[in-house]
């Protein structure tokens, strides 16, 4: 059931999106024109990024093309707090289900993705991470192309952060490295502005385990290993996204930046042969009405042209999906379906990863969590009243205070049959994510969550098409905990949680295992896959569809310069490029593979 906040923002939101907001369009027919140099598909991490960077240069023109509405009025994605209320089954969602996933007994998930200007950015949980320093050389490595390493992409991350006080202005000392920020990029970046009276308690747990359990000043350093504060995409008390930073009102004024919302791309169109290879720089979409959704009804199919290049952006499910519907990809499935192979690229679609989360709560002695400012009608008006006043208080911090990334012993017995998955010795297997209390909580309790997270997995699945109608949805398979490793490590991740709680400054508040874990014996492998099959889910980071490889691999779809093999006048550029999962919340890895994109595609047609 959608909360009535959020209906009334819908309803906010539907007023807004009618009229032109700076460069931002509804209908078609307002574009000034129909070709530009660029057209961007997508407007989330790295479509945005690319639209401002791109339109540095007054001389280029951009079009980005954003399925969903926009994000302007919609109070669940400015509040930080409110981010659970976002997904899934609303006007904001994509409201994908994936397909009956075989390591959670067939069971089928939401797979939320945002529709709306920002993309996810607008919808997520916040969380800032980039990843080990062990990820990023991994990339390097697979693609042949050291400018994807973790040291050449320095100037890159700091050019996307900047990174401010929090809303409450309290001592940050010690809570994270300022050598390690920037404060002059353009995505906001700040610890949580509302202490949790779990803090005090959680970092006393840390100091009295400190071989399973360190603190880590600095999550973001390329050491992540360790427990430390969460670090989230806000700006002040309020959620910095890709539509509030790389199109805030400074950029989206530019007169050679365009924005059409509610604009689904069916196909990409070949328009000719350039250098003996295919060219793909027209795009087809159709226009739904303003607030009928992801499912139209749609008007009828129009074409926008780029002079130079597409850009495909639009993530890890829908990139690959509209590759497929224009015939780019594997021709025997295309073939079953009845579209034309123009191209056949057999990856395309293939090696979709995400992280697997399995959620775990704890009974506390207490009052002071997240239910009682969700269930108590009076505190949760004051909570507003003062957000609304002046974006401070008790919403202006995301659900996690910290975030945990641990590793399995190296004497696991896994290891003895399956090969690490993790991109080296100092890249977590696991995450917790600890939070005080529960997103959506029973009628009754108090709660602490420490739920876990299998950040380098081995399991792999698919994004296919089953239909030759491009507004269907596509079949989407992560493969959640399809390989036994995954399920080893979340039951070892699982096991770690009581240990953690098991240290006295936990004494006389955490009371007991909530739910049905309060059934588990946590030594039975058999009880506690039962757990895990039954309330695991996704941590919402798909990867890997589009895979980087080398130039010449004939496995992969773009090439290091995330150009599609073997065609021309198409890039891809968002997550889907990843050729591994980091251990990591995505985005900011999505925001740092754009920056760098941009650089190499004004390299490529001379428009710095």
């Amino acid at each position: 059931m959608v909360p009535l906040h959020s209906l009334i923002t819908a309803i906010v939101q539907l007023s807004l999106v009618h009229t032109c907001l700076g460069k931002i369009y509804t209908r078609f027919s307002n574009l000034p024109t129909t070709k530009f140099d660029f057209v961007i598909v997508g407007s989330g991490a790295a479509g945005n990024v690319l639209a401002n960077r791109l339109t540095e240069n007054p001389r280029i023109s951009v079009l980005v093309l954003e399925a969903g509405g926009s994000n302007e009025g919609v109070l669940d994605s400015e509040v930080p707090f409110f981010c659970p209320s976002l997904s899934p089954n609303t006007p904001f969602d994509w409201n994908f289900t994936t397909t009956p996933q075989i390591g959670l007994n067939n069971h089928t998930i939401a797979f939320p993705r945002g529709f709306m200007l920002g993309g996810s950015t607008s919808i997520n949980f916040l969380a800032y991470t980039r990843g080990s320093m062990d990820d990023w050389n991994r990339f390097a490595a697979i693609t042949g192309d050291k400018g994807w390493s973790w040291h050449r992409l320095q100037r890159y991350f700091r050019r996307n952060e900047r990174f401010t006080r929090p809303a409450d202005h309290h001592n940050t000392t010690g809570e994270f490295n300022p050598q390690v920020h920037s404060r002059r990029g353009i995505n906001s970046v700040s610890l949580g502005g509302f202490p949790r009276p779990i803090d005090q308690m959680a970092l006393q747990a840390m100091q009295a385990l400190p071989d399973e359990f360190p603190f880590n000043v600095d999550m973001n350093s390329g050491k992540h290993l360790g427990i430390g504060w969460t670090q989230g995409t806000i700006k002040g008390g309020r959620r910095s996204s890709s539509a509030t930073s790389y199109l805030g009102p400074k950029f989206i004024r530019r007169r050679n930046l365009h924005v059409l919302l509610h604009a689904r791309v069916t196909r990409l169109l070949q328009d000719g042969m350039t250098r003996g290879k295919k060219s793909f720089r027209k795009v087809e979409f159709a226009q739904n009405a303003p607030g009928s959704g992801v499912d139209g009804p749609f008007g009828p199919r129009r074409t926008v042209l780029a002079s130079k290049s597409v850009i495909l952006s639009a993530g890890s499910v829908m990139s690959p999906n509209i590759l497929m519907h224009s015939g780019i990809g594997d021709e025997r499935m295309l073939s079953r379906v009845g579209i034309q192979t123009l191209h056949d690229l057999p990856s395309v679609g293939q090696n979709l990863t995400d992280h697997s989360l399995t959620r775990l709560a704890w009974n506390v002695n207490s009052t002071d969590t997240y239910e009682t400012h969700l269930r108590n009608a009076t505190i949760a008006a004051a909570d507003l009243a003062e957000w609304k006043r002046s974006e401070t208080g008790y919403l202006t911090t995301t659900r996690l205070s910290f975030l945990g990334w641990l590793r399995l012993p190296p004497n696991a017995s896994i290891f003895n049959r399956f090969e690490d998955p993790a991109a080296g010795p100092n890249t977590a297997h696991i995450e917790l994510l600890i939070g005080n209390g529960m997103n959506l909580p029973p009628p009754t309790g108090n709660f602490l969550t420490v739920s876990t997270g299998v950040v380098s997995p081995a399991s792999r699945g698919s994004i296919k098409i089953n239909s030759n109608n491009p507004f269907d949805p596509p079949l989407i398979d992560p493969g959640l905990l399809a390989s036994e490793f995954d399920l080893f490590t979340m039951r070892e991740a699982i096991r770690s949680v009581p240990r953690f709680l098991s240290a006295p400054a936990w004494v006389g508040y955490v009371l007991s295992p909530a739910g049905a874990l309060a059934e588990v014996d946590f030594s039975s492998d058999e009880q506690l896959n039962t757990y895990i099959h039954n309330n695991t889910g996704t941590l919402f980071h798909p990867v890997g569809t589009n895979s980087m490889s080398r130039k010449g691999s004939s496995s992969g779809v773009v090439d290091p310069d995330l150009k599609v093999k073997g065609i021309e006048g198409l890039y891809i550029v968002d997550a889907s490029v990843m050729p591994r999962i980091p251990a990591a919340h995505t985005q900011a890895p999505t925001y740092v593979i754009a920056e760098r994109a941009a650089d190499l595609i004004k390299e490529a047609w001379d428009c710095y």
